[in-house]
This record gives C-alpha cells, sequence and structure tokens, in this order.
C-alpha cells in the first residue's frame, strides 16, 4: 500500500476500565468510517494516569500481553475493520512491569511488543516507581499499511529514539502520550516545547509524526494534572497538518504517500550524508571518549 490515511485521537479517561476501552472503541469506529486505516490511541488509556503518586495498589493494573482486555478487544475490532491498532497498556511479565505498546496489524495479529525506553521521574508522573526501563530497543513493524514505528511518551524528547526507528526503515512515527501541568509548578505548560521536539523529528527523518494525547484533569490526593491534549499530525518536512484542541475529544486525519516520500527522503540526501563514524560520542553518558 503506497497511500495511507491515519488518525490520532484524544479522549479523556475515567477509573472504569471497560468505560474507557468502550470510549476508544467508538473513536476507532469513527475513524475507519472516515477511511482510516492506521489509527492511533493515547497512552495507557485503560486507566487514568496512576503515576502521579506511588501507590503500591495500581501495580494491580498490569496485565500480560494475553490477558490485557484491551489488547482482547482491539483485535477482534482490527479484523472487523481491516484497520492496524497500536495498542498502549501496562505489561507484567514474571516480575517486572513495562509501559508497552502492543502492534495489532489488520488481520489481528500482534506484530509485537515495544517497551518505554525512557522512563520519567517527577512530581507528578512517578513512573520509575511503576515501569521497569524498557529491553526491546526501538521497534519498526512492516504493518499491512506501511513500516510503523513508535514511541512512548517521554521517548519523543529523544531525537536518538525517533532516528533509531527512521534507520531501521519506519516510514511514519507514532507517538501515544499523556502529558500535561506541572503539579508543582502550575505556570509551566510546556506544550509548545513537546510540540516542537517532536516536529524536529519529523524534519530530520522527512517522515511523518504522529501524537495522541489525552484530555481532562485528574487528581489523585493532593495533585491534579490538566492534561492539555493538542494532539497533531505532522509532515515529513516538520509542519504541523492538523491540531487538536486543549481539552476536546477528537479525531485528526491527515492521508501519505508513503513511495512519494520514500522518494523525497532520498534525494534530500540526510541518509547518504550521515556520518556514523563521528557519533560515537553519542554511546556515552558524559562525552568522554577516554
Amino acid at each position: 500500500m503506497s497511500t495511507i490515511k491515519v488518525a490520532a485521537t484524544q479522549m479523556s479517561c475515567d477509573a472504569d476500565v471497560q468505560t474507557n476501552i468502550a470510549r476508544a472503541d467508538k473513536l476507532v469506529r469513527e475513524a475507519a468510517a472516515n477511511g482510516a486505516n492506521l489509527i492511533l490511541l493515547q497512552e495507557l488509556f485503560e486507566t487514568p494516569y496512576f503515576c502521579q503518586k506511588e501507590k503500591p495498589a495500581y501495580y494491580a493494573y498490569a496485565t500480560t500481553v494475553e490477558e490485557n482486555p484491551a489488547i482482547q478487544h482491539f483485535q477482534k475490532l482490527a479484523i472487523e475493520l481491516s484497520v492496524v491498532l497500536p495498542i498502549s497498556f501496562y505489561e507484567k511479565k514474571n516480575t517486572a512491569r513495562y509501559n508497552s505498546v502492543a502492534m495489532i496489524d489488520a488481520d489481528g495479529t500482534i506484530l509485537g511488543t515495544y517497551r518505554k525506553s525512557h522512563i520519567p521521574d517527577g512530581p507528578g508522573y512517578e513512573e520509575k516507581y511503576y515501569f521497569t526501563p524498557g529491553d526491546t530497543g526501538f521497534k519498526v513493524w512492516n504493518t499491512r499499511v506501511g513500516k510503523v514505528g513508535v514511541g512512548i511518551c517521554w521517548d519523543q524528547w529523544f531525537p536518538e529514539a525517533a532516528r533509531a526507528m527512521a534507520l531501521q526503515g519506519a516510514e511514519i512515527l507514532l507517538y501515544p502520550t499523556a502529558i500535561g501541568s506541572e503539579p508543582e509548578d502550575s505556570s509551566v505548560d510546556s506544550k509548545q516545547h513537546w510540540q516542537t521536539c517532536m516536529l524536529g523529528h519529523a524534519a530530520t527523518n522527512l517522515v511523518p509524526v504522529i501524537a495522541s494525547n489525552r484530555i481532562g484533569v485528574e487528581t489523585d490526593e493532593d495533585s491534579s494534572i490538566t492534561f492539555y491534549g493538542s494532539s497533531f499530525i505532522a509532515g515529513p518536512t516538520g509542519a504541523v497538518i492538523e491540531e487538536a484542541s486543549r481539552d476536546q475529544e477528537e479525531i485528526l486525519y491527515a492521508d501519505f504517500d508513503l513511495a512519494q516520500l520514500e522518494a523525497q527522503r532520498v534525494e534530500w540526501g540526510l541518509f547518504r550524508d550521515r556520518r556514523p563514524d563521528l557519533y560515537r560520542i553519542l554511546t556515552t553518558h558524559d562525552g568522554n571518549l577516554n
């Protein structure tokens, strides 16, 4: 398939898993009815964003790939609608727990799982308490609609992640997200910074980027986050094609000709002129090669 239609969704989430799955189901069905064949849902949409507080009870949200209710539900829906669905979920594997995405192809097959590589740790975003750092490396899947790479939320701030997926042939980059206000400082608004980082990934790799964020105010005891939505679809030069509001449930759409984009990447020479022999410093923590 050369031309694809992608969709990015955004919605609020509450305490009931089945309600959230039903809400996501409605958005996927609407997007598919409007012609989308690759549909992105936001990060950890089955539950509220439970990482605001460190609470052992929230470990119970984790499930195996085989037992996760959202994966089971959207496998069936992928078959019914013939759409590709990356599904974010809290993964349990033996004694480890990961922030993961299962890539469901248009025939319902799980092509594999990506585990979030970069794990944030700050007030209101206490993810290191819940998630083991991912061990899958950056993944690209050859889906029915094209080669798709997925990073998860905090991964989107790191250009190395996007480049690693592009080098594996990713034709489109997806970022399911949960980001909003800072509970410790309500004056901080990272929305523009957040978008700009990902627009750079699109421009420097000449691949479209799609981000799906949640909306709504979620409160856990004395911590509260206003998720700022603003989901978007960016074209291969970093221009925003579609952008959602900060507070409304929405679906965004864009069409891309993957063959045309491949020709553009070759012509522009960004990958031809790379110098990986000079980039070893990127594998260090402190910039010291000695």
